[in-house]
């Protein structure tokens, strides 16, 4: 069941057990009961919506590639573009107030939104991806939650399996909470599934959930990915 749908379910249970005209009824008799359907209804409220969280599976994967991912993600240069021209710095200034208006409820802070969108866009691009599709990734990943944990133990915005660390970085799995970090390791996995799916993105949003072959993910993020597209 969608987590939404479980959620609407357990408080139609309580209506249901507080009665349609309000009174008390003999279910909600038992405290224990109640105390009971208010806790599954946080729990699914919390833990529901993280269902699409990343879990992306450890395979193996050829030197190369290992190496590859290496590299990409100990770039240390900040995240500051380059533009071939003035209307493309324009274009990107456009993108950047009509992202962080939109964004404003979500992150309240206008100096960390701003750094924050300002870093997604660097590594979307640098990675090759639309920053759209990265953001919509992030909205069904952690809801744009910098310290989020799946209950299988993904990291951050983009939800980062902390084996990645292991794999290609230096094992510190709580570098996985600095922004540009999480956002740089998520891109580049994103854009090595692609590869490795040979441009097929549905395939690869599968591996990065670690669902492929299933639909509920990538069209998740494919539905989310159209509302962040910025048309200049």
């Amino acid at each position: 069941m969608h987590p939404v749908m479980a959620s609407r379910s357990v408080v139609g249970r309580l209506q249901v057990a507080a009665g349609d005209d309000g009174k008390r009824s003999p279910a909600l008799a038992s405290p224990l009961r109640f105390s009971f359907l208010c806790g599954a209804f946080l729990f699914l409220l919390t833990y529901g919506l993280a269902a699409f969280a990343g879990n992306q599976k450890e395979e193996a994967m050829a030197d190369s590639v290992r190496m590859a991912l290496s590299r990409a993600i100990s770039d240390p240069r900040p995240p500051i573009p380059q533009f071939a021209d003035i209307k493309e710095r324009l274009d990107y200034l456009h993108w950047l107030g009509e992202m962080s208006d939109r964004l404003a409820k979500r992150i309240p802070d206008r100096q960390v939104r701003i750094e924050f969108l300002r870093t997604a866009w660097y590594e979307a691009r640098r990675a090759g991806l639309d920053p759209a599709l990265v953001l919509g990734l992030i909205q069904v990943e952690s809801a744009f939650r910098k310290y989020a944990v799946s209950p299988v133990g993904a990291h951050g915005y983009m939800q980062v399996m902390p084996f990645w660390t292991r794999v290609i970085g230096d094992g510190d799995r709580s570098k996985l909470f600095h922004m540009q970090t999480n956002l740089r390791f998520g891109c580049s996995i994103l854009r090595m599934y692609l590869d490795m799916e040979k441009g097929d993105l549905f395939l690869a949003l599968g591996r990065y959930n670690g669902s492929r072959g299933r639909a509920d993910y990538p069209n998740a993020v494919l539905a989310s990915w159209r509302k962040w597209e910025h048309k200049p």
